[in-house]
């Protein structure tokens, strides 16, 4: 089996030998070469033919999103992995990247005490991301499908039958509208799926969207901060007890669970920080479970591109309660992870293109909302 070419790009010595043995040390990757600066490593690129790059954010001569550039001109494929500094500047250069077409990112060790700490770290969180990004050079078999849900299809959305509302009038109506909830659970390429959906959606969408994206804090801030600026819904990163709005959207911050909660008539944010699930610190499963428990059949789950198979588990609550749920084909996602295994479930009405979601969100929230006023 072909090993996985890795070009380390990074200014500082101490972290490309942390690099370079951390991710030596899976069988499965070699170093295909080491550079100092962007200008080195762009001189460098045609002769080592890396599978992959991992791009420091910071360095002399020309930074890493000056680097991002230049290797998106050159060879617009090829995965890049930002690894950053857990600062608001790194953070936000890091969303910039993702933004400018880097692959994923990653944070620097910091505070770990001792360079095995730092090595583990690495290995933990980048040795992962890079396997993913590189799947077909290891020749990995993508998540079995469902015979009848093939990646590429529908296209539309077919209601189920056992997905039926009850009837609703007056009191019981409107507290069905004000449960209406969007779900959306992403991690790897996430943002800029994000940025795809919600600039799609309309600004009279007419329920409110929580969002988990797998980030450490700070970047989910700075994340919910750039995307109120691009898309036409109010974006806010949530806050224990906000009272859910329609067109606006929470997104989970950084190292919290979020959940939804009942308050009256309405629905709230609850956060808590009990152990990780699927490794994951917020967890999309967590979410949609709550969702599942207080929305049920008003709940609309969409699953876009990510690593690992979190969300699965949550969108199988939602298909039992009678929610509906979408998920983003392979063809559009960056890892066709955690899409991948909520199609191979079966539990997805419709496999997508990620142009067709918001598309697709905002037909059926308008025919749930039509259908509401001919029964009321």
């Amino acid at each position: 089996m072909a090993k996985i070419r890795v070009l380390i790009v990074d200014d500082a010595v101490v972290i490309r030998k942390l690099l370079s043995e951390a991710l030596a040390s899976d069988p499965d990757i070699e170093i295909a070469g080491i550079a100092a600066n962007g200008r080195i490593a762009l001189a460098k690129l045609a002769d080592l033919a890396p599978d992959i790059v991992t791009l420091d954010v910071e360095m002399p001569e020309m930074d890493g999103l000056a680097t991002l550039t230049q290797i998106r001109k050159l060879q617009p494929k090829l995965p890049v992995v930002m690894f950053s500094t857990l600062t608001e500047a790194g953070a936000g250069t890091t969303l910039e990247a993702l933004a400018r077409g880097a692959s994923d990112y990653a944070t620097k060790p910091s505070n770990t005490g001792s360079m095995d700490k730092a090595r583990q770290a690495v290995i933990d969180e980048l040795v992962p991301r890079i396997k993913a990004l590189c799947a077909r050079k290891l020749a990995a078999p993508a998540p079995p499908r469902s015979p009848d849900r093939p990646a590429t299809g529908p296209t539309s959305f077919v209601p189920r039958a056992d997905a039926a509302r009850p009837a609703a009038s007056g009191e019981r109506l409107l507290r069905a509208r004000a449960s209406y909830l969007l779900a959306i659970g992403c991690s790897t390429g996430g943002p800029n799926a994000l940025d795809c959906v919600l600039g799609g959606l309309p600004a009279e969408l007419g329920v409110p969207v929580v969002i988990v994206q797998h980030m450490p804090p700070m970047f989910t801030r700075l994340l919910a901060e750039r995307l109120d600026t691009k898309c036409p819904l109010r974006v806010h990163e949530a806050q224990a007890g906000m009272r859910l709005e329609p067109n606006h959207v929470y997104i989970a911050p950084g190292d919290w669970h979020m959940l939804v909660k009942r308050e009256g008539t309405g629905l709230s944010i609850a956060l808590d920080q009990s152990a990780p699930e699927n490794s994951c610190r917020p967890a999309v499963d967590v979410l949609f479970r709550s969702v599942a428990q207080v929305c049920g059949a008003t709940t609309l789950a969409v699953v876009l591109t990510g690593m690992g198979r979190d969300g699965t588990r949550g969108c199988e609550q939602i298909h039992a309660a009678g929610g509906r749920i979408l998920a983003q084909d392979e063809a559009t996602s960056v890892v066709w992870g955690m899409p991948g295994f909520v199609a191979q479930s079966g539990v997805a009405e419709a496999i997508l293109p990620l142009q067709r979601v918001p598309v697709e969100i905002t037909r059926i929230l308008a025919q749930s909302r039509a259908a509401g006023v001919r029964k009321g």
